[in-house]
Order: C-alpha cells, then sequence, then structure tokens
C-alpha cells in the first residue's frame, strides 16, 4: 500500500494562499527549495487539485529554459516534469503531462494507495481536504513561514471528528520557516 503524504507551504495563521490566491509570501530560501526539491524527486505519484495544478502547469514545464533559471530551479523543472501526475477536476477538459480524473476523488484516491508503488504526495488545499476527510492521509509535511494573512484559502478543511497526530520531524530552515512532519496515528 502506498502511503500519501499532504504537504503545502502556510502561512502561521493557517493559510495556504493569500485573497486573490496570492503566494508572494511563500518565497522558499535555497534550502527550502532544494528540501521541495528533493520531495518531488522521491515523489511516486503526485495527486494535485486544479487550483494548483493551473499554477505549477503554467510554469514548471518551461521553467528550466527561461532566462536566468538557476541550476536549483532548472533540477526542480527537470524532476517536476517527470514525475507522474494525477490531475483531479471536474471543470477541465484536457491536462498536458498528466493523468486527468474528473469523477469521485475519493475513491480514485483509494484505489491509487491500494496499488504497488512509491509514496504519493496530495497538493491542494480543496483536495487534500476530502482525503483527510475520507481518512486517506498518513502523513502531514507543514511548512509554516512567519507572516499572517488574515485571510485566504485555509490549508485544513472542517473535519467531523479530529485526527490524532505523532511528531515525526521538526526543521528550522533561513528566514524562520519551519517544517514539521507528523505520522497519523492509526
Amino acid at each position: 500500500m502506498r502511503e500519501l503524504t499532504f504537504g503545502m507551504n502556510v502561512s502561521l495563521d493557517g493559510y495556504v494562499a493569500a485573497p486573490g490566491d496570492d503566494l508572494g509570501w511563500s518565497m522558499p530560501s535555497d534550502e527550502l527549495f532544494q528540501w521541495f526539491s528533493d520531495r518531488v524527486a522521491a515523489t511516486g505519484l503526485a495527486l494535485y487539485g486544479r487550483r494548483l495544478w493551473e499554477g505549477m502547469s503554467a510554469h514548471w514545464p518551461t521553467a528550466d529554459q527561461q532566462p536566468g533559471a538557476t541550476p536549483a530551479h532548472v533540477e526542480f523543472a527537470r524532476r517536476w516534469r517527470d514525475m507522474p501526475k494525477v490531475v483531479f477536476s471536474s471543470t477541465l477538459g484536457t491536462v498536458e503531462g498528466a493523468r486527468l480524473v474528473t469523477g469521485d476523488a475519493v475513491a480514485e484516491i483509494t484505489r491509487l494507495k491500494a496499488e504497488d508503488g512509491g509514496p504519493m504526495d496530495i497538493a491542494g488545499a480543496t483536495l487534500a481536504g476530502a482525503a483527510m476527510r475520507a481518512g486517506l492521509i498518513d502523513e502531514y509535511a507543514i511548512v509554516t513561514h512567519p507572516v499572517l494573512l488574515g485571510g485566504g484559502l485555509p490549508m485544513f478543511a472542517a473535519l467531523d471528528t479530529w485526527v490524532d497526530l505523532d511528531l515525526v520531524e521538526t526543521r528550522t530552515f533561513p528566514g524562520g520557516t519551519v517544517l514539521t512532519r507528523y505520522a497519523t496515528r492509526r
């Protein structure tokens, strides 16, 4: 059975995007960017919600060809392109470089978890919220930035019951950004 991790940048007050889907507050240090790149390299399958997919797919397929692309950005772009991806959306008709799922996300994620293969990452607060409510997430990798947004898209969806977690790792990055990883207690 595959492990499923939900990992995202989040503000101290719990938002993954500021109003208007602004992500400018979450620019990573070089060290944090490398951590994200290494996660992408280790991911067997990435699951994306529509909004995050649109942002990532607008930039990363050609980011390594842009003027001034750093070696780290070139490496991340290559890793991101090579990583198998599934996009969940009821409004998109097609996606390039990924498989599109337009039906029941929870049923498909459950099926994918039961397969053999490397670890899966789920990205996008709305999609992850459905997986959380269904009890499908095995680990949370929360990258907390020292900023208060006051509103926007919350990282965590409302749940019917609480989820008990065990701390697996903490790490501080330059600028005061903190990674906390938690495993779901089963």
